[in-house]
């Protein structure tokens, strides 16, 4: 490893922290209009114009986190990249049809005659579904540091619709805030129904993650890690015992009228999606890909870093603006959406 205080030492690992954020950002903010892609199919025909209308504003730009996430892991570490790609290849092909379909999907529902609506209804909720089985299966075999066998493939798969079901807790809980009467209360129990499939999720990653190697326990379980970093984990749980009292308590609210604590749910899967990311990328760090390839290994040379990230200072703040500026212009309850 190179010395820290040298352009080879610290340039990769902002580049890392970059694409991290990069990363998380695209889980979070595009992970609930998935969500709300998967529940679509539950709603009637207006409250899936809500649905839609619900996410309208955000969702494009939300996918910009995704597209400087992978270039940033292509520009600045051409080897891993390589690597990883590799092996995703399918499910990342996967993903690009699903998020291409559900994007043609959106747009085109919107101006179809009556008779081809519903089909493209289904193929929004297809490509949403698609693209979420997708990131969940690569989370999957990421954290197996992309070894094979049946074993490791059906736990990708169980990721696979545990990230699923977390984006339908993200979607429901958005719902939630920007929806009213009967759709709202459903979004309650769509919640509800999703919380206990994404709790295994989460603790089926906490599990294997330290049993990954050697290294990855000692720094989770040996003195002082286990009492540092024992918040952590109890922090998870109590966000998860603090959002089902929350989904519990909604209803009885919601039917009389008061909308106290609507943003409660929303709020705490959000904590509990950046503790999961948190745990998960200070067990892998410095790899890349699992025991085989660190940011050292992969970057590209700090001249090359050096310049890009020149770029990507002036980038980075525009995508954070305008995410702000759009979340605070289309706040509030959602109308229908239509196109003259």
């Amino acid at each position: 490893m190179p010395e820290l205080a040298t352009p080879a030492g610290w340039l990769p690992v902002a580049f890392l922290a970059i694409m991290g954020v990069s990363m998380l950002a695209y889980v979070v903010l595009d992970g609930f209009d998935l969500g709300v892609g998967i529940l679509f199919p539950l709603g009637d025909a207006e409250q899936q114009d809500l649905m839609v209308a619900s996410i309208g504003p955000f969702w494009d730009a939300n996918e910009t986190w995704l597209v400087l996430g992978v270039g940033v892991l292509l520009v600045a570490f051409p080897l891993a990249h390589g690597v990883i790609l590799g092996a995703l290849y399918l499910p990342v092909a996967l993903m690009l049809v699903g998020l291409t379909l559900r994007g043609v999907a959106f747009e085109f529902r919107i101006k179809a005659k009556a008779h081809h609506r519903k089909a493209w209804d289904r193929a929004f909720f297809a490509g949403s579904l698609i693209a979420s089985l997708a990131q969940g299966f690569m989370l999957g075999l990421l954290v197996m540091g992309f070894a094979t066998g049946a074993g490791v493939h059906l736990f990708a798969l169980l990721i696979a619709g545990c990230l699923a079901a977390g984006y339908v807790l993200m979607g429901a809980t958005w719902l939630i805030i920007k929806t009213d009467g009967e759709l709202q209360l459903r979004a309650v129990g769509w919640a509800r129904r999703a919380l206990l499939l994404t709790a295994l999720g989460v603790a089926a990653i906490s599990v294997a993650t330290p049993l990954l190697s050697d290294r990855i326990f000692d720094k989770w379980f040996s003195l002082p890690y286990l009492v540092l970093l024992a918040p952590v984990p109890l922090a998870t749980i109590t966000l998860f015992l603090v959002l089902e009292r929350s989904l519990r308590r909604l209803p009885v609210r919601l039917s009389a009228g008061n909308e106290y604590g609507v943003r409660v749910p929303f709020i705490t899967t959000i904590g509990i999606f950046l503790l999961a990311f948190y745990g998960l990328a200070y067990s892998l760090f410095p790899y890349l890909v699992v025991e085989q390839i660190t940011i050292w290994d992969a970057a590209a040379a700090p001249e090359s870093l050096m310049i890009i990230l020149v770029g990507t200072m002036f980038v980075l703040p525009m995508i954070i603006g305008y995410s702000i500026f759009a979340y605070r212009v289309f706040g509030g309850k959602s109308s229908r959406l239509t196109y003259n």
